[in-house]
């Protein structure tokens, strides 16, 4: 017989709220002792709140096991018991106790229990309201609003932070870009940088993938409109697979990052960073920012800091982890699944050997591959001989090699610098701006106009060049919405790149055209490389940059689909006309 259990659980969801609050007050704040006592203790409040409403909810559910939500549930109510044990029963006869000195494992049982009953709340998305392109837009607004609420709190830096600068910062981690105005390793605390972690992980995934997941994961199942709504948004190819889509970008985001961590972790060099926890934490945020292309580093120079610009392992570790950031996740899935079906037909016996399956590499995945691969061999040998005698000179042949593939990938939008960026010759910075412009491919966590616009706008002028009317590759015809698609997109970054350096020229115009042009390319792109100008910058220039970085992250097309009115389909087509175009 079930239970009318609703108000025990709005009860544990507003108090996992408040609970939220006064973490957000406990970390942001200095605390009186009295103050601590009075956190400490609501925060075992609402844990309470939240075991009782779990155990309610499972003991009301006729069965219980059917959904694999009762894992999650259960990992949750050891890990709280746990906690209830250590603090309650153990934690005076350690003197070196980590949960009554740091009151962290507290505050992960809070979260657990803010997580779990927030996700029974019910999420519906009203295409008649908001469509998937303001959703979108309006969450990653929220988001940088909430970042810049979190870096203004005064435990969250040293010396406290302007609010332009907040605004600047907020955006450069969820924009994923990884321009700074002030020094992240420096300048904000470790729970400031926490903050621009969790950003940073929001924005390159986004809010709705985490918000929508969980909500299905725990309630097991969604409205046919949400499911929708989330296709338009995550490049789903069915409905029903939208939330298989959620999953895989939550599982290999998860894996990648704890590998890259793991690896990084390994490379550091202990007389550089002696403690532990700081090396763990260097690890696990340089994972994280890499993975999702944002370059934000707790190095003051970045990798070109003094004891890690020869480092090569960790540069190699970092490229690998950008670059399938870069790939997108249809991409990386679609390559894993390739991958499984080689092996399976190399080792498999019998009449299922060699099962032939055509197009298991999509020509999505192909073109992208190619083009990236093109790209970066290309950055690669010329940025190898371009500075060879520059700013390569103080490495080894290997390293060179190294630095000269890290230079060529990075643009990318991966932001990371492993040589002075001022010290690099002309013609190298030609081509950082083109890497820069073009970015990562479609899908993923980098910016630009992407891979596939770049292949496609190329294509189409081969096919012009041998008087063809349709672009053909791997005996398919790429459709014509692509191709409109592709050069709305090359068109619209070229205004607002364009803008923007009119305006900043405007404002700062003894910064020089050159560094203001590749402030904005590298905005725009969401990249984060600069040749120096990004702190001295105007507080109207800084505007223009935030602005900029807001596009590039959710696209010139994706503002206007969201601004204007989607006209109904006509059932018919006026007569065709050709223009003079040469």
């Amino acid at each position: 017989m079930k239970l009318n259990l609703s108000h025990l659980h709005q009860t544990a969801l507003w108090a996992s709220v408040l609970g939220m609050f006064a973490f957000i007050f406990h970390f942001g704040f200095s605390q009186s002792y009295t103050a601590q006592q009075f956190i400490d203790g609501f925060y075992f409040i609402v844990i309470t709140l939240g075991l009782v409403s779990t155990f309610a909810r499972f003991l009301n559910n006729p069965n219980p096991f059917k959904r694999k939500v009762w894992v999650f549930d259960l990992i949750s109510v050891i890990y709280t018991v746990f906690v209830f044990f250590m603090y309650l029963f153990i934690g005076e006869a350690f003197t070196t106790d980590l949960i009554l000195e740091n009151p962290i494992w507290v505050v992960l049982a809070v979260i657990l229990s803010f997580i779990r009953e927030l996700s029974e709340v019910k999420i519906n998305y009203s295409r008649a309201f908001l469509n998937p392109a303001q959703l979108f837009i309006i969450s990653f607004l929220l988001i940088i609003l909430f970042g810049t609420f979190m870096l203004k709190l005064p435990n969250a830096t040293h010396n406290g932070l302007s609010y332009i600068d907040a605004l600047f910062t907020a955006t450069s981690a969820v924009c994923v870009t990884g321009l700074i105005v002030v020094d992240t390793g420096t300048y904000f605390t470790t729970f400031g940088q926490c903050i621009i972690l969790f950003l940073i992980q929001v924005g390159g995934l986004g809010i709705l993938t985490f918000a929508s997941y969980f909500s299905y994961f725990f309630k097991g199942g969604s409205t046919y409109e949400n499911q929708l709504s989330l296709s338009e948004m995550n490049n789903s190819q069915k409905i029903g697979d939208v939330f298989k889509t959620l999953k895989n970008i939550i599982l290999i985001t998860a894996t990648i990052e704890l590998g890259a961590a793991v690896c990084i972790f390994f490379t550091l060099d202990t007389t550089l960073i002696s403690p532990f926890s700081e090396r763990a934490f260097f690890s696990i945020f340089h994972a994280i920012s890499s993975f999702c292309n944002a370059g934000f580093s707790t190095l003051h120079s970045s990798i070109y800091e003094s004891g890690f610009r020869f480092n090569y392992g960790l540069q190699l570790i970092l490229i690998i982890t950008f670059g399938l950031g870069g790939l997108g996740f249809p991409i990386v899935v679609n390559i894993l699944t390739y991958l499984k079906h080689t092996f399976l037909n190399l080792f498999s016996r019998g009449p299922k050997k060699k099962t032939y399956k055509p197009w298991v590499l999509k020509i999505n995945s192909r073109i992208n591959l190619i083009t990236t691969l093109l790209l970066t061999t290309l950055g690669f040998f010329l940025f190898l001989i371009l500075e060879y005698n520059n700013t390569l000179a103080e490495h080894t042949f290997f390293g060179k090699i190294v630095v000269a593939l890290f230079g060529a990938a990075t643009p990318r939008t991966a932001g990371f610098n492993s040589v002075d960026m001022t010290a690099l010759a002309f013609p190298t910075l030609m081509i950082t701006f083109l890497l820069m412009w073009i970015g990562a491919s479609p899908a993923s966590t980098g910016g630009g106009i992407k891979t596939s616009t770049f292949a496609i706008a190329s294509l189409n002028i081969i096919s012009l060049a041998k008087g063809k009317n349709r672009i053909e590759i791997y005996r398919r015809e790429i459709a014509d919405i692509s191709v409109r698609r592709a050069f709305a997109t090359i068109s619209l970054s070229l205004i607002v790149i364009g803008l923007g350096v009119i305006l900043i020229t405007l404002f700062d115009p003894e910064k020089g055209l050159l560094n203001i042009a590749f402030e904005s390319f590298s905005a725009y792109s969401t990249v984060g490389l600069s040749l120096g100008i990004t702190a001295s910058l105007s507080w109207v220039s800084k505007l223009i940059v935030i602005v900029i970085m807001f596009v590039g992250r959710v696209s010139m097309l994706s503002i206007m689909v969201a601004l204007f009115k989607k006209v109904k389909h006509k059932n018919y087509r006026y007569p065709t006309e050709e223009i003079t175009i040469n």
